[in-house]
């Protein structure tokens, strides 16, 4: 059974650990964080948490039920990095692109806590805030509530699917990221045009877009199909993206 978190002003009360540090939820998480950063998935547990802490084990299940919960709150400390600064402008793709891009740049900067932490759903204040904001832009934009849900819903899983992959090649050790990288020039760039033309007249293309995210053209093209959307339903037409019954 989970033992219950203790409220935050009770914990206040407590002395602090043996070194003299005063434990906080946002110190928990950014020293698991920290963790995650140099030991990977597999170095994050409550004991070692402890040791860096300077403090019991135990004493982490005053703050957090689990050590999943910790988990929940990283990728909400992670949303909250990507919505420090925001403000919405008026403009719904300026406003969707610099949330979007946001959200992705927080990720992949802690590619380690983005791989266990991109395909949860935390429940907690700064995600609320995001999905708020961004269902938010696209009401105020004009979208209809099932087209707001569709392209929010295409949105967040782009942004955080983007960020996932993104974030596991940079997780992966130095070396086999290098050696994927020069793949596009060691084999792809030499392939003969007589056995692979397309992609042999498409490698020197490849060679420099591949070694990058493809989120921020992925995002565009989102956004532009949203857009084309949008100005349909101004103009009288069917705003859903799905074909319209009883027409040929």
């Amino acid at each position: 059974m989970p033992k219950p978190v203790v409220p935050e002003e009770k914990r206040r009360r407590r002395r602090p650990t043996r070194s003299g540090t005063v434990l906080s939820e946002r110190l928990i998480v950014e020293t698991a964080m920290r963790l995650l950063r140099e030991h990977g998935s597999t170095g994050l547990t409550a004991r070692r948490l402890g040791r860096a802490l300077d403090c019991d084990p135990s004493t982490l299940y005053r703050y957090f039920r689990g050590m999943d919960d910790l988990v929940l709150a990283i990728g909400d400390a992670l949303i909250g990095q990507a919505l420090h600064g925001w403000r919405p402008t008026g403009d719904w793709r300026a406003d969707l692109r610099g949330m979007g891009l946001r959200i992705h740049s927080a990720y992949v900067a802690h590619p380690q806590a983005a791989l266990v932490t991109a395909n949860r759903v935390t429940g907690r204040a700064n995600e609320l805030a995001a999905d708020e904001a961004v269902l938010d832009v696209l009401r105020r934009a004009g979208f209809p509530l099932p087209d707001t849900v569709r392209i929010y819903h295409a949105f967040i899983d782009q942004t955080l699917a983007f960020a996932a992959l993104d974030a596991a090649s940079l997780a992966l050790p130095s070396a086999a990221l290098r050696s994927d990288e020069e793949m596009w020039r060691s084999t792809y760039a030499r392939l003969p045009a007589a056995t692979h033309p397309r992609i042999a007249e498409a490698a020197p293309l490849l060679v420099t877009r591949m070694v990058t995210s493809a989120y921020p053209t992925a995002l565009e093209m989102l956004l532009d199909s949203a857009q084309v959307q949008l100005e349909r339903l101004r103009a009288g037409g069917s705003g859903t993206g799905e074909p319209e019954h009883g027409r040929c």
